[in-house]
């Protein structure tokens, strides 16, 4: 997969081009791309490839930490509650 494949519309490279950009200015940014994801995607794999290419020319930009984070293993859910657990089976 190539860089152009994962960020197909730019949000991600466009991030890195802005100057002063905040944490918090990525993680919408980031929301905004995965919300635009199209198919199936292995999410871990795509955030792999965009590591690839920017964490090695940008190690300290609040985008590559962001990606970072986009990789760790989402928390445990455990019981959420809703209808099916209240009605009996």
């Amino acid at each position: 997969m190539t860089v152009d494949e994962a960020d197909w519309k730019g949000l991600i490279r466009e991030s890195y081009r802005i100057e002063g950009i905040t944490s918090e200015e990525c993680r919408s940014i980031f929301l905004d791309w995965a919300i635009s994801l199209r198919g199936d995607n292995d999410v871990r794999e795509l955030i792999a490839v965009l590591l690839d290419k920017y964490q090695s020319q940008s190690p300290d930009h609040p985008m590559t930490a962001v990606l970072r984070e986009g990789l760790q293993a989402p928390a445990s859910k455990g019981r959420r509650g809703g209808r099916k657990a209240r009605v009996e089976s």
